[in-house]
């Protein structure tokens, strides 16, 4: 590799593999006495990788084994987080059930893969536990009747750096995975909550929903609407993410808001709006100021500024707005890539205090 090629990133582990191999070394403990360590399992997708035991304990009916999660280069959450099984014999014919241990949390609202009631354990997960319990009980003619019991070290407080309050998932994280492998950077991840966010407000019957670029923008929604928690859907950099979305998945009615800079890009018909992936046309800028009728001299200087936010100051220092006009825009590109899709728009452009410098409302007809 030279040394100007970017760094490969690590891959690493879901949450869900781990806990798939702490249950399997905990269930092989319960029927042997002995903890493999390490222990392999099959991944989703085909393959197999092994895990280290950080912790485990065997007593009476039931064996525990702990993991220390590894997301590779992911800027996981969860990331050196201590995720534990630990497994129940129960009696013939119970099957396998799961139970949210501490750090794991209970769904309460419908949307969800789980129902509401059950341990935040996706599906994928629980399938991955499960046939790593039904292999190890052919191996040694078992039932593989048992209660699995997960836990995250820490899980209640990390929970309130993700979606999951607002998902209505209560006390702690979930248990995710598709493949049982983490490939950073979790893009993919963000706009599956994104999805998720969307599937729950549509199924507890929400109408409006908002997607901001960051939390100065999601304050001025606040401000403005008293909306259920679940509305506001924590879009981020991921436009794109959360239009596609709805243009197949609709609401009646949907706020978009965001600085300046990032409305900017959108209005371009970005869809990523990450600085590192998508940037300001500063001529796109101009045609801004030419429509709110700038001087010459301003729209010049535009051509050669540094950032969104140096132009933006120097209209509004001469009483230029450039913000309304910027909204019409964002609202024009919002409903092109919403296609057809039944949503009505609107757009706020905010300041980093959460102030809104213009607006483009809802049609007068929604």
């Amino acid at each position: 590799m030279s040394r100007n090629e970017p760094k490969e990133l690590r891959r690493g582990w879901t949450t869900g593999a781990c806990a798939t191999a702490a249950a399997k070394a905990a269930y092989e403990a319960l029927l042997t006495g002995t903890f493999p360590d390490p222990v392999e399992i099959t991944l989703p997708k085909g393959g197999t990788t092994q895990f280290a035991l950080t912790r485990h304990a065997l007593s009476g009916n039931t064996a525990t084994a702990s993991i220390t999660k590894d997301a590779g280069d992911d800027p996981d959450v969860t990331h050196g987080a201590l995720i534990t099984s630990a497994v129940t014999r129960l009696p013939p014919t119970e099957g396998v059930k799961f139970r949210a241990g501490e750090g794991v949390g209970t769904v309460t609202r419908p949307g969800l893969p789980v129902p509401p009631g059950e341990p935040a354990i996706n599906p994928v997960p629980r399938q991955m536990m499960q046939a790593a319990i039904a292999e190890v009980a052919t191996r040694h003619q078992a039932a593989g009747d048992v209660e699995i019991t997960v836990s995250i070290e820490g899980g209640a407080e990390l929970a309130q750096k993700t979606m999951n309050p607002r998902l209505g998932i209560v006390g702690g994280l979930s248990v995710l995975g598709t493949t049982g492998i983490v490939r950073p950077f979790s893009c993919a991840a963000w706009i599956a909550s994104i999805h998720r966010g969307i599937d729950v407000a549509r199924a507890i019957g929400l109408t409006h929903v908002v997607g901001a670029t960051g939390s100065s923008s999601e304050d001025a929604v606040r401000c403005r609407y008293q909306l259920d928690e679940a509305a506001y859907l924590d879009m981020g950099d991921f436009a794109g993410g959360l239009l596609k979305y709805l243009r197949a998945h609709p609401v009646d009615k949907l706020t978009m808001a965001g600085g300046f800079a990032k409305m900017s890009k959108l209005a371009q018909g970005a869809l990523d709006l990450h600085s590192a992936r998508s940037s300001v046309d500063f001529s796109f800028l101009q045609d801004l100021l030419s429509e709110a009728a700038a001087p010459a001299s301003l729209i010049e200087a535009a051509a050669s500024a540094n950032t969104a936010k140096e132009v933006l100051d120097a209209s509004l220092a001469e009483n230029i707005d450039l913000s309304l006009p910027l909204a019409r825009r964002s609202k024009a590109a919002v409903r092109r890539i919403l296609r057809d899709a039944p949503v009505a728009i609107e757009v706020l452009i905010t300041d980093r205090q959460g102030l809104v410098l213009g607006e483009c409302g809802f049609d007068t007809n929604t």
